[in-house]
């Protein structure tokens, strides 16, 4: 396990860790640079900094001080904001003057198509920010990589603990390809709360449903276009979807079971076994079960010697044969 990672906060909520540390230095004059390493928040909020004399002793800021400087910070962030204000009225008061009978409805409408990244995840983020109640999450793939990946899942993860913080929960689907992926569990193992998380061969494309009463759905196969569905019908069925796959899932966290094996037989090849026998491509299979072509392939290479297949037809017949796809009892 490497260290714990310094919880993101403001100088407003100092933490626990911080606050010690920022005590103590004001009753000694000094503490070891070093002990700043469990609370970084204290030089980022500059509230101790190296001495002259020796850069390995950080001393204290006076707090009076320190206050002024961060409530000069925030007025100028508040006064920026009122700037912004006035130059969105200046910018949208002579448009709301043009006849808007050819425009579109406002974004109370049940249906909205939201086009691109920043967008869906600000629409995300405001409608989290008024729930109190449940996220219920499908995520069938890793998604971003990288520096966008990374700013992806802050922003997650401070949008999903405000709303454990509020009393919800959350419960999110993956593909069973997903258990391994390092991110995947530590995310989960970073949020504090009533969280869960299942695994399934096959998922339906990414679903967010926001306390039952909104929902989120792509609109085209690079996510770049999503559909926001505040019908009551439709973010009702989506629910349902969600809860009979939950309930056919294997738990993953916070406590991790083994998907159910037979003596010869993977989950994973018996899933493969059943789009086999649907006369699914390689391809097709790949893509339903979040794998690439070669791992698939290789899944059914596997399958074949087990059931000793020597032909593609064959393969289907010995599988039906097999039995490897009956209920179990």
């Amino acid at each position: 396990m490497g260290p714990t990672r310094h919880p993101e906060h403001g100088a407003e909520n100092l933490c626990p860790t911080g606050a010690e540390l920022y005590e103590r230095a004001l009753r000694s004059g000094w503490v070891p640079a070093g002990e700043a390493a469990a609370a970084p928040c204290l030089v980022d909020f500059g509230l101790l900094h190296p001495t002259v004399e020796d850069l390995g002793r950080l001393e204290p800021v006076a707090p009076a001080a320190a206050l002024h400087r961060l409530l000069r910070a925030t007025e100028e962030r508040i006064a920026e904001e009122r700037r912004r204000e006035e130059r969105l009225t200046q910018t949208f008061e002579p448009l709301m003057r043009i006849d808007g009978r050819r425009t579109g409805e406002p974004d109370t409408s049940t249906l909205a198509i939201l086009s691109g990244t920043r967008r869906i995840n600000q629409a995300i983020t405001e409608t989290m920010a008024e729930a109190s109640q449940e996220l219920l999450c499908v995520q069938p793939h890793a998604g971003l990589v990288g520096q966008r990946a990374e700013e992806a899942r802050v922003v997650s993860l401070v949008r999903d603990q405000a709303l454990l913080d509020r009393g919800g929960r959350i419960r999110t689907l993956y593909q069973h390809t997903l258990r391994h992926v390092p991110s995947v569990p530590a995310y989960q193992e970073q949020l504090n709360g009533d969280v869960e998380a299942r695994s399934l061969d096959e998922v339906t494309a990414r679903l967010i449903v926001v306390d039952r009463r909104a929902a989120f759905i792509p609109a085209n196969r690079d996510g770049t276009l999503a559909l926001q569905v505040r019908h009551p019908a439709l973010v009702e069925f989506f629910t349902t979807t969600f809860e009979r796959l939950w309930r056919l899932a294997t738990p993953m966290f916070p406590l991790t079971v083994q998907q159910p094996s037979s003596d010869r037989v993977t989950p994973r090849q018996r899933a493969i076994a059943g789009l086999l026998v649907e006369g699914h491509t390689d391809t097709v299979i790949a893509e339903r079960l979040g794998m690439n072509v070669r791992t698939a392939r290789e899944h059914i290479a596997k399958l074949a010697a087990t059931l000793g297949s020597g032909s593609r037809a064959q393969l289907g017949y010995l599988i039906g044969q097999s039995g490897i796809l009956d209920p179990e009892p």
